[in-house]
């Protein structure tokens, strides 16, 4: 007798394992949030987890790899306006949306996912799957993610004001601090750290995630204390879903033609749909800690939902793509590895 056969997702619909231990750690915080001492010995190790996160950040992003992707300089500027100009615009222009559609709150979580920078695994396995330009798609990740460690904070302080702290003395020592200091101080000690990093590269990785999961706790913990969940209804997450689905849908559209109508070929294309329209989760998730506080639970849940949904929406594309290169090569239908997909 034949062993029955474990229901399988469909290929094309890549359900991260991360989120939904992202989302078992709110539900606990929802259940469970730490109060008292228990939110003091719980804000600490966060505070540390954040400053750990961009250690390491700095300490793997190759200095001299991302010098020699100048010599590409268009395309890197392009991803980079796709970032940190289109982004930001689209949200600034969803501000009508505020309160009739989206709650301010959750408003300001959606411009907050319009200012994080653009992933680096995700966008250079999907890029790899579509045929693209792969060595582009690398440094232009690893661009996005320098940049982003000073124009996010300086654009949500800028952009969100009251809700992100504004640009107080206090904020701008706490961005240097947790996100800045911690990010060099990787960036000059890579030489002698890069090596152990390399051959425990596994164990680091669950020390990221678990970094991340303890900072999520940590922020739905506080503003479970702060009562701001009361604001959040389905109907309003379900209008989140839509405005963020149309979001997408525009830079991906603006991404691709725009790229074209700047000259470039179509491997370059691949490159800057792929990494321009994406929002990296790693990178956003302690910045709002950092940024929002108490508030932070819903500035983050925008970004975690966009998460997803870029995954799977890019899945589909990135298959699409590489049939329209070479319809006679076959396309790879498995998902791109988790420590891959969560950046």
């Amino acid at each position: 007798m034949s062993r029955p056969r474990t229901p399988r997702l469909p290929s094309w619909l890549p359900i991260d394992p991360y989120i939904l231990a992202l989302l078992g750690t709110v539900g606990l915080a929802a259940l469970l949030p730490a109060s008292g001492a228990a939110a003091d010995v719980a804000g600490g190790a966060s505070t540390g987890a954040v400053a750990l996160l961009f250690f390491l950040y700095g300490a793997r992003l190759s200095t001299r790899e991302t010098l020699d992707g100048l010599r590409h300089w268009r395309l890197h500027l392009t991803v980079l306006t796709a970032t940190f100009v289109t982004f930001p615009l689209l949200g600034l222009a969803g501000r009508f949306l505020e309160p009739a559609v989206l709650t301010p709150e959750l408003y300001s979580g959606l411009l907050f996912l319009c200012l994080v920078p653009s992933t680096i695994q995700s966008s250079i396995a999907f890029t790899s799957m579509a045929r693209g330009n792969v060595p582009a798609a690398i440094c232009a990740g690893s661009f996005s993610s320098l940049a982003g460690i000073l124009l996010t904070p300086l654009l949500a302080a800028l952009l969100i004001g009251g809700a992100a702290g504004g640009l107080s003395a206090d904020s701008l020592l706490r961005i240097v601090l947790q996100l800045l200091v911690p990010f060099l101080a990787g960036q000059l000690l890579r030489r002698w750290v890069a090596g152990f990093l390399a051959r425990h590269r596994q164990l680091l990785g669950y020390v990221d995630r678990g970094s991340i999961l303890l900072v999520v706790y940590t922020a739905f913990s506080e503003g479970m204390n702060a009562g701001v969940w009361h604001q959040v209804t389905p109907v309003r997450l379900g209008a989140l879903l839509a405005v963020e689905a149309v979001l997408l849908g525009a830079m991906l559209t603006l991404t691709w033609y725009g790229a074209k109508r700047l000259g470039f070929g179509r491997a370059d294309r691949i490159v800057i749909q792929f990494a321009g329209s994406k929002k990296s989760l790693a990178a956003g998730l302690p910045m709002a800690t950092v940024l929002f506080g108490a508030h932070a639970s819903l500035a983050v849940l925008p970004l975690m939902l966009f998460h997803q949904m870029q995954l799977m929406v890019c899945a589909v594309l990135a298959r699409r793509r590489a049939r329209d290169t070479d319809p006679a090569v076959p396309v790879e239908r498995t998902a791109p590895p988790t420590a891959l997909r969560t950046r």
